[in-house]
């Protein structure tokens, strides 16, 4: 038996399928890759994710703490708000991305910008991808953060 005998689910030789493949019976219905739910069409599931999605990169969680999604860009010759989209702040910012100094930087930075403590600024998740988050536990509201992090933005 080869490697495309057990991909297959191993039709031929009577063998279970590998780890997460469906084999010859699956009943399973698939719609654009994902299980299909009941009662439910394509279009309907398609809206119920879109809606799901946020519409600011800033949001305020059940703490009061304030979440801000982060594409981070290291390496950069200065820090700066590059671009404010609705799911992510893009951010230059100048350090290596190693040894944490990067992400130490950004806190730095967007304490900097937000005119808050360097203590209320701290990195949440995303301690080594581009993608992460920010919280901000100082005392000041989604739409204030959005508005500094977007007059930032403007004038780089």
């Amino acid at each position: 038996m080869n490697d495309s005998d057990r991909k297959r689910g191993g039709a031929r030789s009577g063998t279970p399928p590998l780890s997460g493949q469906r084999g010859p019976g699956s009943r399973d219905r698939f719609v654009g890759g994902e299980p299909a739910l009941q009662g439910q069409s394509k279009e309907s599931k398609k809206d119920s994710v879109q809606s799901a999605k946020p519409t600011s990169p800033v949001t305020q969680d059940k703490s009061g703490s304030i979440a801000i999604a982060i594409h981070a860009k290291p390496g950069s010759k200065q820090n700066a708000i590059t671009d404010v989209t609705s799911e992510a702040v893009g951010v230059a910012i100048a350090a290596p991305p190693t040894e944490g100094e990067a992400n130490a930087e950004l806190c730095r930075y967007l304490s900097k910008v937000l005119e808050v403590k360097k203590s209320e600024v701290v990195l949440d998740k995303g301690g080594k991808s581009r993608e992460k988050i920010i919280k901000v536990s100082a005392a000041t509201t989604p739409e204030a953060v959005l508005e500094k992090l977007k007059s930032e933005a403007a004038k780089g």
